[in-house]
């Protein structure tokens, strides 16, 4: 029993992970039906410019509390990375709105590795540690472990994921975000300015990806140029797991996939009589996507692309 409680907190703090990511290509696709696929680079590009403010603030005031250097950490990577996807909808995405559905998958693969190879030429190819700025000692919960970095995480991504919810329905922005998924043309002719909600919904994207990209370094502990490619996919997963287009589908999804692949990794040996070890943990995650798909090709809650406003 100890050790499925830890598998499921530690599937509820990768889930959380994951949804944070799967909310903004699920937002993005609801509004544009784009996958932005240079998004979990976006991830990527907060661990980095977290664990930089990091290092920074141990060296300049030493003395904060960790839970107020992450905050900062965290504060600092948010902007850098809507400036970030706003220059990519911009720059890549904008003229391509009328293109084939082809060219804009093309050219997000294209965004993903040019985001990877600046971030290689600024920051190098090797990992780099994050600094352990909050307490190693963990809370115990009927014999599991959580540590207060997990705890922040849960607790940030609940915060981030209910303000996202009240934003799209209950405010003015969150209406013309529905009205124009539903119908950008007569969104427009309604008043309401296309371009404004898809830069807005990038940027909200963009700062629910640089949340989870600092709290991913800071729980495992290490940011590389190339560690947003696996969560990416992974939380596109989610995405479709859920039912792509649909918020409240991506954050179950993201929880769901997290918890399956946490329980994978815990009980895959004992499942396959030690042939397969905890490494092969992707397995079953996938598996379950597979046979989700197979059986409701619209995800766990639907796709819902636009509610109406």
């Amino acid at each position: 029993m100890d050790t499925f409680i830890q598998q499921i907190i530690n599937g509820l703090v990768l889930g959380s992970m994951y949804a944070l990511v799967a909310l903004g290509y699920t937002m993005v696709y609801g509004v544009l039906n784009l996958i932005n696929f240079a998004h979990g680079d976006v991830l990527m590009v907060g661990a980095m410019v977290g664990v930089t403010i990091l290092k920074i603030l141990e060296t300049a005031a030493p003395d904060l509390p960790g839970i107020v250097k992450l905050c900062i950490a965290i504060l600092g990577a948010i902007p850098v990375c809507v400036i970030v996807n706003v220059v990519i909808e911009r720059v890549a995405y904008r003229r391509l709105r009328n293109a084939p559905r082809l060219a804009p998958l093309i050219t997000a693969i294209g965004v993903s590795i040019l985001l990877q190879t600046f971030a290689m030429m600024i920051w190098g190819r090797s990992p780099i540690p994050f600094p352990q700025v909050m307490p190693a000692e963990p809370f115990e919960i009927a014999g599991a472990l959580i540590s207060p970095t997990q705890v922040m995480l849960l607790v940030l991504a609940a915060v981030a994921m209910l303000g996202l919810v009240l934003l799209v329905e209950r405010t003015r922005m969150g209406r013309a975000m529905r009205a124009t998924a539903e119908n950008p043309r007569v969104a427009g002719l309604m008043g309401v300015d296309a371009n404004k909600v898809i830069v807005m919904t990038f940027a909200i994207g963009a700062a629910l990806a640089a949340v989870a990209g600092v709290m991913w370094g800071a729980n495992y502990s290490s940011a590389q140029f190339a560690m947003g490619f696996v969560p990416g996919l992974k939380a596109f997963s989610a995405a479709v797991l859920g039912g792509i287009g649909n918020i409240y589908g991506a954050m179950v999804g993201g929880i769901l996939l997290g918890l399956i692949e946490s329980l994978g990794a815990g009980y895959i040996g004992d499942l396959t009589g030690g042939f397969l070890g905890s490494h092969y943990q992707d397995i079953f995650a996938f598996i379950v996507l597979i046979i989700v798909l197979t059986l409701r090709p619209s995800g766990i809650m639907g796709e819902r692309v636009a509610d109406r406003a």
